[in-house]
């Protein structure tokens, strides 16, 4: 007698079975729910990321102006601009531009200002504004010290007009208008320190380093 073959599971009968139609488009409506509820908050974080890119080159620009000034121990002026700077143009400084350039600044006794380098700020991530002021000028141990308009201008180019330098603290504003629920700031004190923080974050403690200071 042959031995009795062991009942087959109601699995192993049983045919597989695929989504139906109807599943398919319940699960894709879902998708579309979902992705829909999600868009909101990534557009917001996309904006975001385009105000932290513009305020760390905004940062990077304050502090290599900086170094530049401690480097070749003299004054050196950084001024904003919304006009395109290079080597053998002269710009118009303004309060809230998008571009910048640093310049050394003519010596007493002689010997005129020379440009260093220029960058943009804006380019980066499109748009974001920036408010703050025309241009910020350093002395040699990289703090902010006061300069007329008239002395940042040289006679060589590229000439920098209407770059007043105020010896104050200066805060500059990083933000997308409407779309960016993180605004930034970019804080320079009157003894050089440089720092960016976030105005929605709790004041500056020990429990919150990227808060901006209390007013």
């Amino acid at each position: 007698m042959g031995h009795p073959q062991p009942p087959r599971s109601a699995a192993s009968t049983g045919t597989s079975r695929g989504f139906t139609l109807i599943e398919l488009m319940v699960a894709l409506v879902l998708l579309a729910i979902l992705i829909k509820l999600s868009l909101p908050s990534f557009s917001a974080w996309i904006n975001n990321t385009k105000v932290r890119t513009v305020a760390e080159s905004l940062q990077t620009g304050v502090r290599l102006a900086q170094a530049e000034a401690v480097r070749q121990n003299r004054s050196v002026v950084l001024a904003f601009t919304n006009g395109t700077p290079d080597p053998t143009t002269a710009i118009t400084a303004a309060a809230n531009g998008n571009r910048w350039v640093i310049q050394t600044l003519a010596q007493f006794g002689g010997g005129d200002g020379a440009f260093v380098q220029a960058g943009s700020l804006t380019d980066v991530a499109s748009g974001v504004t920036i408010t703050g002021v025309s241009a910020l000028c350093f002395n040699s141990n990289g703090r902010l010290i006061t300069v007329p308009s008239a002395t940042v201008q040289s006679n060589t180019t590229p000439q920098i007009s209407s770059a007043t330098c105020d010896p104050s603290d200066a805060t500059f504003t990083v933000d997308r208008s409407g779309s960016a629920d993180r605004p930034l700031k970019v804080m320079v004190t009157a003894s050089g320190k440089v720092r960016m923080c976030d105005p929605k974050r709790p004041t500056q403690s020990a429990t919150s380093p990227d808060g901006c200071p209390a007013p």
